[in-house]
């Protein structure tokens, strides 16, 4: 097990009316001359354990990766009593501000790549819109540039696919709003291990993740919604469509062929962004860090140090 250099918190005033801090953790040197990438975890809520496996961008490739939780999530500042309290607290601005302020921290404001998985991607990008100054690359991994594609690829291209007990079960309890019995839930992982994951048995890692959604779910109910693919919260609207040509660093685009985050998703980004590439892994899901790791980690490592 690759061990880590630095693991500390860092102070984050997110007028939460309590003291805020978020968790963070750095295998490599961030001194060495090499670009840091920061690694940005999906959910929302979820957490950084399901994108360890990028270490190996540190232990193989020698570039420094800095993973942390974000707000709400992992190691970082729970808070529970935010619940539901939508518009006026859990905003994609609240987590475009923990980064700002985890790079300055960091003392890698100047020079730096991100790598943002899902929710983390969607993140990513809406920084890199902003064109900082140290922004050096970016990688969009298993990213929608818009949730309401990413439902409707879900809805028209990939539940009808399913079994059909599995498609019923989980279009039934939607309809009627019951989407916490465990019916759905057993629907849903059939779902989420050909979509989310196809590694069989799931990472030990992943499985911390969801066990940490499971323990507080706030930042993921009150964002997305019951499940992936049923999107009722606060980002049901989100788009990047209309500004991702902002995106001014070189940018590479990562899904699987059996992605969530299926191609009709992704496209509107590699249409969009000036300088882009675009990589569909053949035997994965919204996983290829695990799934088929050692291609991932070439690739992108590779993009990293061009």
């Amino acid at each position: 097990m690759v061990q880590p250099t630095a693991t500390g918190t860092v102070d984050f005033d997110a007028k939460a009316g309590k003291p805020c801090q978020t968790w963070y953790q750095v295998y490599g040197d961030l001194k060495s001359g090499v670009t840091p990438v920061v690694a940005l975890h999906g959910g929302p809520g979820s957490t950084h354990h399901y994108i360890l496996s990028l270490t190996d961008l540190s232990s193989i490739y020698h570039i420094p990766v800095v993973f942390y939780d974000q707000l709400g999530s992992g190691n970082s500042t729970h808070l529970p009593e935010k619940s539901g309290d939508a518009g006026s607290f859990w905003t994609e601005q609240l987590f475009l501000d923990e980064l700002d302020n985890l790079l300055k921290h960091l003392g890698i404001q100047d020079n730096y790549a991100l790598l943002g998985q899902s929710w983390g991607g969607m993140l990513a990008a809406r920084h890199a819109t902003r064109q900082p100054k140290g922004l050096t690359r970016l990688v969009i991994a298993n990213s929608p540039a818009s949730m309401k594609l990413f439902v409707k690829a879900a809805n028209e291209e990939l539940i009808p696919k399913l079994p059909p007990g599995v498609r019923d079960a989980i279009l039934k309890h939607e309809a009627a709003g019951t989407t916490d019995t465990q019916e759905y839930k057993d629907a849903v992982e059939v779902f989420y291990r050909r979509h989310l994951c196809r590694v069989d048995p799931w990472p030990a890692e992943l499985l911390q993740s969801f066990e940490w959604m499971e323990k507080d779910g706030t930042v993921y109910q009150t964002m997305n919604g019951p499940s992936e693919f049923h999107v009722i919260g606060t980002l049901k609207n989100w788009t990047i469509e209309d500004d991702a040509h902002k995106i001014n660093v070189p940018t590479l685009l990562l899904n699987g062929v059996y992605d969530e985050a299926a191609d009709s998703t992704v496209f509107p980004f590699f249409k969009a962004i000036p300088k882009v590439k675009w990589y569909t892994f053949a035997e994965s899901s919204h996983t290829p860090h695990w799934e088929e790791r050692e291609k991932y980690m070439k690739l992108v490592s590779d993009f990293l140090t061009a």
